[in-house]
């Protein structure tokens, strides 16, 4: 078995000079977003133990592909929407999956809509998981898939859980871009926004997102960053009206509320 072991080191060893080190450096790196919620530059530095400048141009670097994203407070980063579609980073995996799941095939049964969990990656979010309606008219469950943040009910869910600093970080320009005719275009009606969404408790998507297709939010989920997710209901618009939005948002709540009571003490 000693023998074994002393040539598997030596095979590792005779391989190092064919790694590429800047590649090897990156793949290392994102695997830390699996363990921590943000990096800072000098943090990740220090953990790789590699020079603050080198771990700054491969977070540069992962940033520019979408596989990390800087963090709304601006004070590191965090996984990004590609690395999201590989593997769940913390706080996204099999377990809460489970627990989520019960949560999802109620909210299902008591709206009849398609249902969706979703998180915010920077300005995107992401569908985690969902069920899809048994109706003949309905919304496709689209997983993986990201959408500005800005556009959707979900997005603007979670975007109200965030100061108004850490939204302006996020949206730094005050034009917004256009998903359809609908979607809010400037940054100051957005802050509006989200300041109704917090008083409601709920937030709306009237075909900005997609054309026709209307959703209502709830939040869903802890306050921190990994477990900070919204429920939503999607709807054709022909039967997405404001007083339909209303109650499939008061479903919502009494499907999330399964969560808090799945919680371990």
């Amino acid at each position: 078995m000693t023998e074994g072991l002393i040539h598997r080191k030596e095979a590792v060893a005779a391989t190092r000079g064919c790694v590429i080190e800047s590649l090897d450096t990156g793949l290392r790196l994102m695997g830390l977003f699996l363990t921590h919620d943000t990096l800072t530059v000098s943090g990740a530095a220090e953990l790789l133990g590699v020079g603050r400048s080198t771990a700054h141009r491969v977070l540069f670097t992962l940033e520019g592909r979408g596989f990390a994203t800087r963090d709304p407070s601006g004070r590191g980063y965090a996984a990004g929407p590609e690395l999201m579609r590989l593997g769940r980073p913390a706080g996204f995996g099999t377990a809460l999956r489970a627990r989520l799941g019960d949560v999802l095939e109620e909210a299902a049964r008591r709206t009849g809509e398609t249902v969706q969990s979703a998180v915010l990656i920077g300005d995107r979010v992401l569908v985690t998981d969902g069920r899809e309606s048994s109706r003949p008219v309905r919304v496709v469950l689209e997983m993986s898939r990201t959408h500005p943040a800005h556009a959707t009910s979900g997005g603007k869910l979670l975007l109200s859980r965030m100061t108004t600093d850490q939204v302006c970080a996020l949206y730094p320009q005050e034009r917004l871009p256009a998903a359809t005719p609908r979607t809010l275009t400037s940054r100051a009606a957005l802050l509006e926004e989200l300041a109704e969404i917090r008083g409601l408790g709920h937030a709306v998507s009237r075909g900005e997102s997609v054309s026709g297709l209307h959703a209502v939010a709830v939040p869903l989920g802890g306050a921190g960053p990994r477990d900070r997710l919204a429920l939503t209901a999607s709807a054709p618009a022909d039967r997405g009206g404001d007083a339909a939005l209303a109650e499939l948002a008061e479903q919502l709540r009494r499907s999330a509320a399964l969560l808090d009571r799945a919680d371990p003490p």
